[in-house]
């Protein structure tokens, strides 16, 4: 398996043992996983540019509702 090396601040380093112990984890696990939690692809490549892609009529945009609609909320 690859090994990375990272060059951390002691701050840093003393709140990510805190947490790995706390996940009951060791160190390196709680930063890979984290940093596979952080690189994973949400969406597909492009996806993005799909917006206003398609030209059909039947997809229109609502008209605005008014609030007299809403129902009354309790305040707490």
């Amino acid at each position: 398996m690859p090994q990375v090396s990272l060059y951390i601040d002691k701050d840093t380093l003393v709140k990510i043992e805190q947490l790995a112990h706390k996940s009951h984890t060791s160190i390196s696990k709680w930063v890979g996983n984290n940093l596979k939690r952080l690189i994973k692809d949400d969406y597909p490549d492009d996806y993005f540019e799909l917006f206003g892609a398609i030209r059909d009529s039947s997809f229109t945009r609502p008209e605005n509702l008014s609030f007299d609609a809403d129902i009354k909320r309790m305040r707490i």
